[in-house]
């Protein structure tokens, strides 16, 4: 029998990596001889190009870049092949940014662009950039003025590329876009649908946790109006209507308009990049899971992609959960064909994360035991 295991981390205790490990302890001490495999995946978040790196045996690129307040940070990006993967918390995260710091009209994702740059320098034909985690509330424009365009007052004075500067964007200068990027594919990862502007876009849904108030808020989401407005005046197409523009604040639309980049789900990048479905050849069970399911795991979430490739190619699937949300049957529907909880008594949160390798370990082979149990049934 061959089993392949891949798991989302459980945020806070236990890393992807470790579920592999804890399911290979587990199935052998319930079959005893299997052959098994199982690497790391994320959905797009931090942890995405370490995932990769460790799944396609790649390589980590150091380079010093503008932080989300203009300091110096040391980041690093992924290299694959001919692909570069980039993470933009490298170098334009929120944990970057001291919590008494934090003002989302004061970050921008300069240090984002430098990193695809320097990508870019080293010829990497393919780049592919995880946008969770952001300290940033700027359109985007400080990436885009690290890769040579202008944001130009209405007095022609360039402007630094923050959050506060949206509203005061006049035109857009490409002139000096490096020509180099019309020769890369871009492919965004992102996990959300959030549309630029509104009550569910870039500033009002994750402005309050990049330190942003009632006021500041307000402002950006002015600010953002109106970039949204110049946006779809110089260049004649509406980003509002494209899903995921709202993402890392707002830097979503300036990759889709400015690199014409692919918008594409975390989790897919990550199945592309290492190549799944081939790995899937042979398997005769592949286990997944996560922190949490719930209604949310169906977009574009580790179980979701995981599942739905399952099901196409017609290999079970099942999955290991810390805990069952609202709407979790849902995932049912993805190719995912049961579920079973570490939980095994009433307890504190606190309590589960403390003691989650140990639940786990327990919960894998309980889970292990039913599948051998329907084998023998079976036979």
């Amino acid at each position: 029998m061959k089993l392949l295991f891949v798991s989302d981390s459980f945020k806070g205790s236990l890393t992807s990596e470790e579920t592999v490990e804890l399911l290979d302890k587990a199935a052998r001490k319930v079959f005893g001889a299997c052959e098994t495999q199982g690497f790391s995946v994320a959905d797009g978040g931090e942890g995405f190009v370490d995932a990769v790196i460790k799944a396609c045996d790649g390589e980590r690129i150091y380079r010093e870049v503008h932080g989300p307040l203009g300091e110096t940070v040391k980041a690093y990006y992924g290299a694959v092949g001919d692909t570069a993967i980039i993470e933009m918390a490298q170098a334009s995260g929120l944990t970057l940014v001291r919590p008494e710091d934090r003002d989302p009209r004061l970050t921008t994702t300069y240090g984002t662009g430098e990193l695809i740059m320097d990508a870019v320098s080293r010829g990497y034909k393919s780049i592919h950039i995880a946008i969770g985690g952001s300290a940033t509330n700027d359109g985007g424009m400080g990436f885009a003025k690290a890769i040579g365009i202008r944001f130009l007052d209405t007095a022609g004075t360039e402007l630094s590329g923050r959050g506060a500067d949206l509203g005061l964007v006049d035109r857009i200068d490409m002139s000096g876009l490096d020509p180099r990027l019309s020769e890369v594919d871009f492919t965004v990862m992102c996990d959300v649908q959030n549309p630029l502007c509104g009550p569910d876009g870039a500033t009002y849904t994750f402005g309050k946790q990049k330190g942003g108030t009632p006021e500041i808020l307000d402002e950006l989401e002015r600010g953002m109006q109106h970039y949204c407005n110049v946006i779809t005046k110089e260049f004649g197409a509406d980003p509002q209507a494209v899903p995921g523009t709202g993402a890392a604040g707002g830097l979503g639309v300036a990759l889709f308009v400015f690199l014409k980049a692919k918008m594409q789900s975390g989790i897919e990048s990550m199945l592309e990049l290492i190549e799944f479905d081939k790995k899937l050849d042979g398997v005769d069970l592949v286990v997944t899971g996560e922190g949490q399911t719930d209604w949310q795991s169906c977009f574009g979430k580790v179980m979701q992609g995981v599942g739905d490739h399952c099901k196409n190619k017609g290999i079970p699937a099942v999955a290991l959960c810390g805990s069952l949300g609202e709407g979790y049957d849902q995932i049912y529907e993805h190719g995912i064909s049961s579920l079973m909880t570490t939980v095994d008594s009433p307890m504190t949160v606190e309590h589960a994360m403390s003691e989650a390798r140990d639940l786990y370990l327990k919960a894998a082979i309980r889970m292990f035991r039913f599948i051998k149990t329907g084998m023998e049934i079976r036979n």
